[in-house]
């Protein structure tokens, strides 16, 4: 009868915690102001943010980069363990909701006095055993909702962490594919430079032998020289760069620094879709927003928490085994203890400390808004950006294709027009200074355009995160590939 009258005091106690007054503000959601439509857009834009937007390029060996980095990369790890880190946080602190109960024996055998001031019992020696048999249980009852609102705040920081995490791998797929096209632009760059250095040295050789049987001046050949050194010098810049770069990707792969496989030249990179969506699409596509609002459910959680040290602390304990110095004793009636204590705990005067608590509370819950408010803007003002500069990375890269056409007629005409002997060779040599300068910054360009693909597809977020989230379990190393269309740069 008293265990079952104690079952049902436990269950009622129970009862009354998970329904008892919650102190603090619930959550939800601020209003934000949402514009309606991005400040700049473009019409033919295609519902592709759930898909995963890097095999659009059409590069089998950007894919499998991708997919190594989301496999081996330290800092979706670290991301990962976080998670789990919070994880714990979260069930450690919803322990609290709950009875405590715990086991104890001891057994231990010890000498008495024979002349101390309590004389020994009759019938014990002063040597003898004692063995103790007992189970406890605690419970701090959460009747103004101190723990629940902990719990609540510790769920939010375990769903921030989840976010973080997801935010991570956004950010690794986008620069490993920015990484990679400027990769193969600083590639293509190079290969201009030394078709470049290759044309003017075939040029250094002709007007060498033309000044050695008096046909040019010295002047002609040293100009002829100069430039020769000037795309020259350009050779070693974009091998730095490159290699560079390569170290970078190889960090983000989770490698030490090594060369990177190629695979699609710049020019045969297929260009993504353009992703649709609204602006209100980003409260829930991307991890950071998503991030920053779990950040403030959190710290309005941790109001009530604070709010409710204002109020009495009820514990309870209770204790119930066996002590006897005959272990074939332990289990029998006149062995049996118990005990069974309640203890309330009620501020009186704290000089101002829970006061404080609350008002920290409160003003990290204000900074946590302005942060998701602040968050907000920012990502609005990262759509825009990547829609303008793909527009305008279009257009210039149309004229700036149109300005390569007309200083290569420019140069031949040039040349020309210099063997018939109707201009000097300075003409000559501003054409050829023109136009190496204009394929460079079409192909920088070039990538710069398919750059600001990425951008915009890492500003609207999207379902691809989850689909990357998938692929983040380790997998087997593979065998390097080979082929004409994945060399390595040595």
């Amino acid at each position: 009868m008293r265990a079952t009258a104690f079952a049902r005091l436990v269950a009622a106690l129970l009862l009354l915690t998970l329904n008892g007054c919650l102190l603090g503000p619930d959550y939800t959601r601020p209003n934000v102001d949402v514009p309606a439509t991005f400040r700049f857009s473009i019409q033919e834009t295609t519902d592709t943010a759930n898909t995963a937007w890097w095999e659009q390029f059409e590069d089998p060996v950007l894919n499998d980069l991708i997919a190594a980095a989301l496999a081996d990369n330290l800092d979706v790890k670290v991301a990962a363990a976080r998670v789990e880190e919070f994880r714990g946080q979260f069930v450690t602190t919803r322990s609290g909701l709950f009875p405590q109960v715990g086991a104890n024996f001891d057994a231990s055998r010890q000498r008495a006095s024979q002349d101390g001031s309590v004389p020994l019992p009759a019938g014990v020696g002063a040597v003898y055993n004692q063995f103790d048999a007992s189970v406890s249980a605690s419970w701090e009852i959460d009747l103004f909702g101190k723990t629940r609102r902990e719990t609540e705040a510790a769920r939010a920081n375990l769903f921030a962490s989840e976010e973080g995490r997801r935010g991570t791998i956004l950010a690794l797929v986008a620069s490993v594919a920015s990484s990679y096209i400027n990769l193969r632009s600083l590639d293509r760059q190079l290969d201009i430079a030394k078709t470049t250095v290759e044309s003017r040295a075939d040029s250094v050789n002709v007007f060498t032998l033309r000044f050695k049987y008096g046909e040019i001046s010295q002047m002609e050949l040293a100009q002829s020289q100069s430039e020769y050194q000037a795309a020259l010098a350009t050779v070693p810049q974009l091998e730095q760069q490159i290699a560079v770069q390569e170290d970078a990707l190889a960090v983000l792969l989770g490698r030490n620094p090594e060369p990177i496989l190629r695979g699609h030249e710049l020019d045969a990179l297929a260009a993504p879709t353009i992703p649709a969506g609204l602006p209100s699409d980003l409260l829930v596509r991307r991890p950071d927003l998503l991030q920053a609002e779990q950040n403030l459910v959190a710290q309005n959680a941790l109001i009530g928490a604070a709010r409710a040290l204002y109020f009495p602390s009820i514990s309870l304990t209770g204790l119930f085994g066996s002590l006897s110095t005959e272990f074939s004793n332990l289990f029998t009636g006149p062995a049996r203890v118990w005990s069974f204590a309640g203890s309330v705990s009620l501020p009186i005067f704290t000089a101002g400390n829970i006061a404080g608590q609350v008002h920290q509370a409160e003003a990290r819950q204000q900074e946590a808004l302005f942060a998701y408010q602040k968050a907000i803007q920012v990502a609005f003002q990262e759509v825009a950006d990547a829609l303008i500069t793909l527009q305008k990375s279009r257009e210039q890269l149309v004229v700036q294709g149109n300005q390569v056409a007309a200083l290569a007629t420019y140069s031949h005409l040039a040349r020309l027009r210099y063997e018939g002997g109707y201009t000097s060779y300075i003409e000559v040599l501003d054409a050829e200074r023109s136009l190496f300068d204009a394929q460079l910054s079409y192909a920088q360009t070039q990538g710069a355009e398919l750059t600001s693909f990425v951008n915009l597809y890492k500003a609207m977020g999207g379902g691809w995160v989850i689909k990357a989230e998938e692929m983040t379990q380790p997998r087997a190393p593979e065998p390097a590939a080979s082929g004409p269309a994945q060399e390595t740069l040595q």
